[in-house]
C-alpha cells in the first residue's frame, strides 16, 4: 500500500483500527455459527478473511475513482467516514461450502432463523447471483431476490450485523464446492480489473454452464442416493 493511499484516506484508517476488535469479534461469531453442530450435515467447509488494511484502501480507491468516471448525475459521491461501512458491507467476510443444491434451503432457513430470534440483523435483503432459470424458481420459492451477472457469477449473499444500532457488517457467500472452483478462476481473471479479452469472457460463461449442469447432477444423484435403502 503507497504511503500516498494512507495519507489520502488517513481518516478511515483511524476509524477502520477503532472499530477492529468488533469486526473481529462478529466475524468470529458469524464463523461459529456455520461451524455449529446443527449445520454440519449440510455444510461442507468455510472460507474466512478479514479485509487488511492494504485492500481496503485499494478497494476504497477504486469505487471512488469509479464514481467519479459516471456522470455527475449517476455518481453516489466519495466513502468516507461518515459512510464507511455502509458502503464497504465485505471488511469480514465468510463464505458458506456445500455439495449440492437442496443443501442450501436448510443453510438459508438456519440464517433466517437466527435474524428472527434477532441474534443477527440483516442489513439488507439476501441475495442470489445467478443465470439459470431452475435456480432462479427455486430462489423464488424461498422469498430469495435474485439477479444475473454478465460473466454468470453464482453465489448467494447476505450481508449481517450484530445488532440494530451497529455499524459493523459481515458478509456471507453460499454457494456449492463446484461453483467456488468457477468462482476462483472468475476472480483470478476479473479481479480487481475485469478481463476485456472476449474469448475468456465466453468460456468463462461456458464453464458456468457446465458448472451448473454438474450442481444439478449432483443433487439428482444425491435425491436418488437418499432414496436407496
Amino acid at each position: 500500500m503507497s504511503n500516498e493511499l494512507k495519507e489520502k484516506y488517513a481518516e478511515l484508517l483511524i476509524l477502520y483500527d477503532k472499530n477492529f476488535d468488533s469486526i473481529e469479534l462478529f466475524h468470529k461469531t458469524v464463523r461459529y455459527f456455520f461451524e455449529a453442530r446443527s449445520l454440519k450435515g449440510v455444510v461442507h467447509s468455510i472460507r474466512h478473511r478479514l479485509k487488511d488494511t492494504d485492500h481496503l484502501l485499494e478497494k476504497i480507491d477504486r469505487k471512488n475513482s469509479e464514481d467519479h468516471e459516471k456522470p455527475e448525475e449517476e455518481r453516489i459521491g466519495e466513502i468516507n467516514k461518515d459512510n464507511l461501512f455502509e458502503r464497504i458491507t465485505d471488511i469480514a467476510g465468510v463464505r458458506v461450502l456445500h455439495l449440492y443444491l437442496t443443501q442450501f434451503e436448510k443453510i438459508h432457513r438456519a440464517i433466517m432463523q437466527k435474524v428472527e430470534e434477532g441474534d443477527f440483523v440483516l442489513f439488507e435483503d439476501p441475495k442470489a447471483y445467478t443465470w439459470d432459470p431452475d435456480s432462479i424458481k427455486f430462489f423464488n420459492s424461498l422469498d430469495i431476490n435474485t439477479e444475473q451477472k454478465d460473466s454468470f457469477y453464482t453465489s448467494i449473499h447476505y450481508v449481517l450485523k450484530p445488532n440494530t444500532k451497529s455499524k459493523i457488517t459481515c458478509e456471507i457467500q453460499v454457494r456449492t464446492l463446484l461453483e467456488e472452483v468457477w468462482g476462483e478462476v472468475d476472480h483470478t481473471m476479473n479481479y480487481p480489473t475485469a478481463i476485456t479479452d472476449e474469448q475468456c469472457r465466453e468460456q468463462i460463461r461456458v464453464l458456468a454452464r457446465l458448472v451448473s449442469a454438474g450442481s444439478h447432477l449432483a443433487d439428482s444423484i444425491m435425491k436418488r442416493y437418499g432414496k436407496l435403502p
